[in-house]
């Protein structure tokens, strides 16, 4: 199945005398205009880092409820954990359907790095307003270096 479908998927309508944009064709492809990766990488980027701002402030509304206190206490790594692996998720799966190299590695790297300078540089204003602007700006930052370093990787390998 799994070589005889990718082969059916890569071929052009033409080729499967099917017309174009049928609903077969629709299912299996998601065709967007080309756009250079020094627009994609940073609009995803700053999607990512809206989502784990969200993220976090929706953990942080949440314990605020059931336990009376911003603090999470010991579903505060867990909550975490959460807000990371969505975040790399989202903008994997954006990545790709935007036909970009190495999506997974690129948001995993992205949305890492981003956590590092947080934690390392930022975590004493992390509730502050301005982070609201930081975060997003720094992981468009960050998704651009992941996509350098893995183009750097990529031609190592090679």
């Amino acid at each position: 199945m799994g070589d005889a479908d990718d082969e059916v998927t890569r071929q052009l309508p033409e080729e499967t005398g099917e017309a174009p944009g049928t609903a077969e064709d629709r299912g299996r492809r998601f065709d967007v205009p080309p756009l250079p990766p020094l627009l994609i990488l940073p609009v995803v980027g700053i999607l990512a880092g809206f989502v784990t701002i969200g993220a976090v402030w929706l953990s942080e509304r949440g314990c605020e409820r059931f336990r009376d206190t911003s603090n999470c206490g010991a579903w505060g790594f867990p909550l975490l954990v959460l807000t990371v692996v969505v975040a790399i998720v989202l903008g994997a799966t954006a990545l790709s359907r935007l036909a970009m190299p190495h999506p997974k590695l690129v948001a995993f790297l992205g949305v890492g790095f981003m956590l590092l300078v947080v934690l390392a540089f930022l975590a004493d204003n992390l509730f502050s307003t301005w982070t609201l602007l930081v975060v997003p700006v720094l992981t468009a930052v960050t998704f651009l270096l992941a996509h350098l370093l893995a183009g750097l990787l990529e031609r190592a390998d090679a």
